[in-house]
């Protein structure tokens, strides 16, 4: 289905003077970066509709010559590079008429409500002020707010052009109230609060080391034990992990390497990313399928590292299997409790690596689904 981009002008498209007036071409300023935005939204399939409040238009206080100048200029600019709109969509009211044609009204825009060959779930409303997001509102589309309260137009490039993977989730019980983010699509670095300064360390291995943004934040009730705080963070991380990965349309789904590295006597079945650490050695093979299974090989020589104990490790990486649906073979061996814990972290974390990597479109399945 088509998707429409609906675009405002002034503060989104051209810099707002400070009388929110463009009526000269001294006032004229392209916004930085908004060409080779556009540019990538027009190569991704969009058409675009602007849509603008411009009060008082054609009265003495706003000429109709003074306005007509610097929007031929636009118009033409961005046309010379490709970027053409489908339709421009000019309310000339003021404030105090309350017409529905003036935003966040849609009275412009009731062609476009009553068409159904276009997907809302694909648009978008892009725009400076809370009007334009209300308007996003009421047209049933998403609304990315440009400037300072906003983001920029390479950021709004990458939202509507890369689809990059990213969810939020909140998880809040009697016991604990985790928040969790992930961006699949960008290298951030970590950060973690829950409590446990140990588990935060731990926490921060995963998101470095398979290459995806990560920020968590925990309350739980550590005065009771670790075990709440641990047990949902991960249903949390699993749950983000497996709402940002969508469809898994694309993804390599698999993390394993060629390596047959022993462990112990009772390795997993595939060998995974082997990663060593000091005298500690771990192996991790990981299958994004939709079905959860954990397998895991090792002894801790000690029952607690920093405020973690290490019980909580392997049911981690459980929880964590269960929320994501996947399959996760681990194996730990070693002198040093530490070492051991923190390869298997990073063992994990290079196996998810390749697995949530994302490379075309085909779906990683004979079965339609995952």
């Amino acid at each position: 289905m088509r998707k429409l981009l609906f675009l405002d002008r002034d503060g989104c498209l051209i810099e707002e003077p400070a009388d929110e007036q463009v009526d000269s071409y001294a006032k004229f300023a392209l916004l930085p970066g908004v060409i080779p935005a556009l540019r990538r939204c027009v190569a991704a399939g969009y058409e675009l509709v602007m849509v603008s409040n411009q009060d008082g238009l054609g009265t003495p206080a706003f000429p109709e010559e003074a306005f007509a100048g610097p929007q031929r200029l636009l118009l033409r600019i961005l046309a010379s590079q490709g970027v053409v709109f489908r339709e421009i969509l000019i309310d000339r009211s003021l404030p105090q008429e309350g017409r529905d044609t003036r935003k966040p009204g849609t009275g412009m825009l009731r062609h476009w409500l009553a068409d159904d060959g276009w997907s809302r779930a694909a648009s978008a409303v892009v725009g400076d002020r809370e009007t334009d997001m209300q308007l996003a509102a009421n047209l049933g589309v998403r609304g990315l707010r440009i400037g300072a309260q906003g983001l920029d137009w390479p950021a709004i490039a990458h939202l509507l052009c890369d689809a990059p993977r990213i969810a939020e989730v909140e998880r809040s019980t009697r016991e604990t109230r985790v928040r969790v983010r992930v961006d699949l699509d960008d290298a951030a670095e970590p950060r973690v609060a829950t409590g446990i300064g140990y588990f935060d360390h731990m926490l921060a291995q995963l998101g470095k080391h398979a290459d995806f943004a990560l920020e968590l934040h925990c309350a739980g009730d550590l005065h009771v034990d670790e075990h709440h705080t641990v047990e949902d963070c991960a249903l949390a991380l699993g749950e983000a992990l497996r709402r940002a990965l969508g469809d898994k349309r694309g993804i390599g789904r698999y993390g394993f390497s060629p390596e047959d590295l022993p462990v112990r006597e009772t390795r997993p079945a595939q060998s995974g990313c082997t990663l060593p650490m000091d005298e500690a050695l771990a192996s991790a093979a990981i299958d994004l399928c939709g079905r959860s299974c954990f397998a895991f090989a090792g002894a801790f020589p000690r029952e607690r590292v920093g405020e973690l104990p290490t019980e909580l490790v392997p049911h981690f990486f459980r929880s964590l299997c269960d929320a994501l649906g996947a399959n996760l073979h681990l194996a730990v061996r070693g002198d040093n409790a530490h070492h051991m814990v923190e390869a298997c972290f990073k063992a994990v974390a290079r196996a998810l690596r390749p697995a949530l990597r994302r490379d075309g479109d085909a779906l990683p399945s004979t079965k339609g689904t995952l």
